[in-house]
């Protein structure tokens, strides 16, 4: 027997469809892609915006921001996925 995994692409709090949409082939909520895009956006222009005006120092502020913010959103907003195991016979 092999167990597998199935992706069910529903938002676990029933069959709203309109709060999702598809990004790159995977249902997306809109307000959880809206705060992360805001999260991020505001996390690297504060650090681009703060970052003292010598040449390399605003890039490497702004990039930091910008992977702060990502784990920011990593944390704060979870997956909706739900994967059910099945066992497959060969």
């Amino acid at each position: 027997m092999k167990s597998t995994y199935t992706e069910i692409k529903e938002s676990p709090k029933g069959k709203d469809s309109k709060m999702n949409i598809e990004v790159w082939e995977d249902l997306v909520n809109i307000k959880d892609l809206v705060i992360s895009l805001i999260v991020c956006s505001v996390m690297a222009l504060g650090g681009y915006f703060l970052a003292p005006n010598k040449p390399p120092k605003p890039l490497f502020f702004g990039l930091s921001g910008a992977i702060l913010g990502f784990v920011i959103c990593s944390i704060f907003i979870k997956p909706n996925r739900i994967f059910i195991e099945t066992e497959q016979e060969d």
